[in-house]
């Protein structure tokens, strides 16, 4: 087991990823918190901006309010070190070079890279592969390798799993839900599977352009002692 980024305590549940008055173009105010160790589900009808609310949560578009992480907040990072503690995949990830492996490198600490691709179904040779090759599934699924490699302290994940076939899906899940424990990650997923929330997520939060309601979800927040 590789050394947590937070611990938590047995008696209390901290917001570790935090959110406070925050708005963005016709959204908001939305205060709330994802805590150490937790999934945050986000779902919301089309076109509300959900994969806005991502892109503000990693400090790619304007926003007012305050995005904090530990107590820190956003503003006091350099924008290429908060993105390497807050990592977001996107829907459709983007692949510049011709390899897989030359977007795959471990960042600042030591990471099993095989043990990220084998419970997804991938031999390490995956990383020569040319990129022209893959499927969007695969693309998918090695976008979520390429953020974990960097041990992100909140892993933001857009519509993750949509278009896999269902065991491909789970195998996506398990990975990810592994990060979140064995790192104390906090995680928000946005999706439009209701059912994949409730797999994943330990709150599901409903978003509308001008409120929030969070609600539990069907997973127990598990507290690392």
């Amino acid at each position: 087991m590789k050394e947590p980024l937070s611990t938590l305590s047995c008696h209390k549940h901290p917001a570790y990823f935090s959110v406070e008055g925050l708005h963005y173009g016709a959204n908001g105010p939305y205060s709330f918190n994802c805590a150490a160790n937790e999934c945050l589900g986000i779902r919301g009808v089309t076109g509300v901006g959900k994969t806005l609310l991502l892109r503000v949560l990693a400090d790619l578009d304007r926003h007012e309010g305050k995005i904090l992480l530990s107590g820190k907040e956003c503003s006091t990072y350099s924008a290429p070190d908060w993105r390497r503690h807050v990592a977001l995949v996107p829907a459709e990830s983007r692949w510049w070079y011709s390899t897989v492996g030359s977007h795959i490198t471990a960042g600042e600490k030591e990471v099993d890279i095989g043990g990220l691709l084998a419970p997804l179904g991938f031999e390490k040779d995956v990383l020569d592969w040319d990129v022209k090759r893959l499927s969007s599934g695969e693309k998918q699924r090695l976008a979520v390798v390429r953020a974990l490699v960097h041990t992100p302290s909140v892993l933001l994940l857009d519509e993750t799993g949509s278009g896999l076939d269902h065991q491909s899906c789970l195998l996506l899940e398990g990975l990810v839900n592994a990060y979140q424990h064995e790192y104390n990650a906090a995680v928000l997923w946005v999706s439009h599977d209701d059912e994949q929330l409730e797999r994943v997520a330990q709150r599901i939060m409903s978003l509308e352009r001008n409120r929030l309601k969070i609600t539990p979800g069907s997973r127990p927040i598990e507290r690392v002692i």
